[in-house]
This record gives structure tokens, sequence and C-alpha cells, in this order.
């Protein structure tokens, strides 16, 4: 029997069991890249970006678009994802259909970041980044679940894709690499109000970016 499904109302047992997924052992940031220090002028904007977020959030409920205003926009602006061959896909544009045996998923991605401005998004060949945003009183684990049924479906067409999870304050960067089975990897949390963990957000944001110039072929809820 044909069931269709909306990866909203997903639980991460239901995804694990969809799409045989594994979780691996999480690691460390310095086990997949060589992390940059920021510049001087990149520290004085992430300290900018990190005061407006924190007045907004000290007077209550962060709403999950003012999530993406505030502290995703500005974050990607920072580490380069505004810059060309990076594409940035907004919610409205981006409908996902997940097909598994008789049961179809569908969905729409908040942000999604792919290096081919020429192509449509559903033909894209390769994902930077999908982004799944929350309101800031829900904590960023609650949308692992659509997060990794849409960078599962990107294993379509390349072997590994980065996930992230937010609910603008904390950060869950999540790693889904291509196998029999298909396994995921949760990173530490990061976090835009301390100061440590925001710098090594921001290097983390600018470390993933330049998949898109290795990439031979190229995402908030």
């Amino acid at each position: 029997m044909n069931q269709n499904l909306e990866a909203s109302q997903l639980s991460l047992n239901d995804v694990r069991r969809l799409f045989k997924l594994e979780e691996l052992e999480g690691e460390g940031f310095s086990d997949f890249f060589s992390l940059e220090p920021l510049t001087q002028s990149e520290q004085q904007e992430l300290l900018k970006l990190r005061n407006d977020f924190r007045r907004y959030l000290s007077a209550g409920k962060v709403s999950e678009e003012l999530v993406k205003f505030l502290s995703l926009s500005p974050l990607m602006r920072l580490t380069g994802f505004f810059k060309v061959p990076v594409v940035l896909t907004m919610e409205d544009s981006i409908p996902i259909e997940v097909e598994d045996g008789d049961t179809l998923i569908k969905g729409r991605l908040d942000i999604l970041a792919v290096n081919q401005p020429d192509a449509e998004i559903g033909a894209a060949h390769f994902w930077i980044l999908v982004v799944e945003a929350k309101n800031s009183t829900i904590a960023p684990l609650v949308g692992l679940p659509p997060l990794l049924t849409y960078t599962y479906k990107s294993l379509q067409q390349q072997s590994s894709v980065w996930g992230l999870t937010t609910n603008g304050e904390s950060y869950r960067f999540v790693r889904v690499t291509r196998g029999n089975p298909c396994t995921y990897q949760i990173l530490p949390e990061l976090n835009l109000i301390d100061k440590e963990r925001s710098l090594l957000l921001a290097q983390v944001l600018k470390a993933i970016w330049p998949v898109a110039e290795r990439a031979v072929t190229i995402g908030v809820k």
C-alpha cells in the first residue's frame, strides 16, 4: 500500500528505519577540516552579529524567520556562501520528494546551498550545505529527522553532504555519508552566544564553503 508522509512529521526512529541509516560516533571538526583563523574584520563582524542576536533573544522568543534573517543570513554572507559559484535557494522554491519503496516523503528545505547557478535545484549534482532552522525555543536536534531526510536525497548524486540544524543560538552540524548502510555523524554543539564557540562556528562554515570550488560537479524548519 502506497503511503505519503511529511518529512516534518517523521521521528528519528522513522528516518533511521526508512532509509536504513546508522549513526556513527561523532568526531571533532579537526577530523574533517583544516580550520583557518578568522581575520580581525571577520571577528568584528561576528561580534556585531552575536550582539544583534543576543538583543532579540533577551526580549523573548526569536521566530524561525528571524533566526534566518538575524543569524543564518549574515553568518553565511560572512563565511563566503554569497560568493560565486555558490547559490542559496530558500524554502518556497525547494520542494523535496524522497521515495523509499512504496513510501513517498514530501517536504520543503529551508536553505540549500549548491554550486551550479544554471542548474535546476532538483538536478544539481552537488549539494554543499542543507540548513534546517527552528525558532529559538526549540532544541536544534528536533530538526534532525527532516534534515537527515533531505540530506539522504542528495546521496543519489554524491558520496557525502553536510547538514546544519539550528535555532539561531545553538548549531549542530551533521555529516551524512553514502554507504551500505548510509551513515550520519552529529558533531559537537556550537553556539553563537559563546565567544569561542561562535568563532569555531564561523571557521567551520568557512571550511565547508570551498567544497563548491573543489567539486567536479555540483541548506531551516
